[in-house]
């Protein structure tokens, strides 16, 4: 099974300090919906793992979240691509479960329901806090220079993370390497 994961604020969607707490809020970043179709078509599952602290902050309900993840599913298939299944975690980071990253609680989660060991499998993020949890759970963790992309970036040391411009390049560039002839 080939299969992606993505953050969803920052790499999806456009971010906000203040939280996205309506599907009003809820801005696709330019790219990332076509993105996530051309995966799809390439054959991926995409699943998203996702903090949503805003519900443990009382910013806004479950009501709230399952109507922007309604809204971005319909945004993916009116542009020909899936989305396979949605983790959050809506703990308050005061109160942080195993689900919540830097945890790698969602991803665990997600490869046990799949059946699958998660070793050489993106996980695409903007954050700290995605790239430590890809790595606590065996998958190869992939920044993006969206969201908070390029603070993270400026804040690490170099090491083995490939940073994309946005989820396009990212895209494009797993799926030009599916592509290319495998050499024994």
């Amino acid at each position: 099974m080939k299969l992606v994961i993505l953050d969803r604020d920052g790499v999806i969607n456009e971010d906000s300090d203040e939280y996205i707490k309506s599907v009003a809020e809820w801005v696709p970043i330019p790219g990332s919906l076509e993105a996530i179709a051309l995966l799809c078509q390439a054959g991926y599952q995409v699943y998203i793992a996702s903090n949503q602290s805003g519900i443990g902050r009382g910013l806004f309900d479950f009501d709230a979240l399952f109507a922007i993840h309604e809204r971005l599913q319909r945004a993916v298939a009116e542009v020909g691509g899936r989305i396979s299944g949605i983790e959050y975690a809506p703990d308050h980071p005061d109160e942080a479960s195993e689900m919540r990253k830097p945890a790698p609680g969602m991803l665990k989660d997600l490869a046990r329901r799949l059946g699958i060991s998660l070793e050489g499998v993106p996980f695409v993020g903007d954050s700290e806090s995605d790239i430590e949890a890809a790595r606590a759970a065996g998958a190869r963790p992939v920044l993006v220079l969206t969201g908070k992309g390029e603070r993270t970036k400026s804040k690490r040391k170099p090491d083995d993370v490939p940073i994309y411009k946005d989820l396009a390049e990212f895209a494009r560039t797993i799926i030009g390497q599916d592509q290319r002839p495998h050499t024994a």
